[in-house]
């Protein structure tokens, strides 16, 4: 039984990594607490729901579509919102009150348009694939199977090509990159496109399970935050740790006491590691000057 609850744990944990990632991006290089990223999330679904059951496109085109469209809006939040707030030399507080906003305007605009009801891409019985007394359903082998590939794809592009490397230096330090002759304003266009790709990949996984409504970015945000600090700070590689880290926490909770416990042993672990370790299980501490 407990088999059952760590592969399931495992697998929100992938997703949870990919959306911590999408966070991190934006976090390590900007500084901005990218609030905005939960309305991303719900946009990507509401799209893929669009294309999907509206339009009745198959699942591939539908959800490369809403990956696109998640990945444009994160620009646009990069273009219209961020990038002018910096050229204002605005707080990052400010900066991240702006986000807040514009994660409220994006979800309402979802519920001005689709409703506020539960929505459900995939109403399909699959028959589940058993191993012993392990049970996967098939959209938990699509997020497994996809969830891994993206990993490693983003984690192959951060570690050997160029635009990897210069990601992890606007991430280590913003004037020694622009003093070494570097365009921070056109990286910082790629870091907001793949961003927004990231969050629109976990997004349009989850829901194609579990199904989609308005108020579910906020929640699964927190996680993947939660996921970026616990595996550590500055880095990216190390969301994938702390997202893994926590989705099996999560569903250990589950099986030894109830769901309900969830969110508050997720706190709790945070409060301990924002307490004894705030650089995380495998971050660095960060000089201050």
């Amino acid at each position: 039984m407990i088999g059952q609850f760590v592969i399931n744990g495992l697998i929100t944990g992938i997703l949870y990594s990919i959306l911590a990632i999408g966070f991190a991006l934006v976090y390590n290089t900007t500084r901005v607490f990218h609030i905005a990223a939960a309305g991303i999330y719900v946009f990507a679904a509401y799209m893929f729901w669009l294309f999907a059951s509206r339009f009745g496109l198959p699942v591939v085109p539908a959800s490369i579509i809403a990956i696109v469209l998640a990945g444009l809006l994160s620009l646009i939040t990069e273009l219209c919102v961020y990038r002018p707030l910096k050229n204002r030399n605005a707080s990052l507080n400010v900066s991240m009150i702006a986000s807040i906003g514009l994660m409220i305007i994006i979800v309402n605009l979802m519920v001005m348009f689709f409703g506020n009801e539960t929505k459900v891409i995939n109403s399909s019985i699959v028959q589940p694939l058993s191993f012993g007394n392990i049970i996967i359903t098939f959209p938990q082998l699509l997020q497994a199977v996809i969830g891994v590939i993206a990993l490693i794809a983003f984690v192959f592009v951060l570690q050997s090509t160029g635009w990897g490397l210069k990601l992890r230096a606007l991430s280590a330090d913003e004037s020694l990159f622009e003093t070494l002759g570097y365009d921070t304003y056109r990286t910082r266009v790629a870091v907001f496109l793949a961003s927004g790709a990231l969050i629109a990949i976990a997004s349009c996984l989850t829901v194609y399970d579990v199904g989609l409504d308005p108020n579910m970015g906020m929640n699964v945000l927190i996680n993947a935050i939660v996921a970026m600090i616990i595996g550590g700070s500055g880095r990216f590689n190390t969301c994938i740790l702390g997202g893994i880290s926590l989705g099996v926490l999560q569903s250990l909770t589950v099986y030894q006491f109830a769901s309900n416990w969830q969110n508050a042993v997720t706190f709790v672990v945070l409060l301990l590691f924002l307490f004894l370790r705030p650089q995380g299980i495998a971050g660095y501490k960060q000089r201050t000057v």
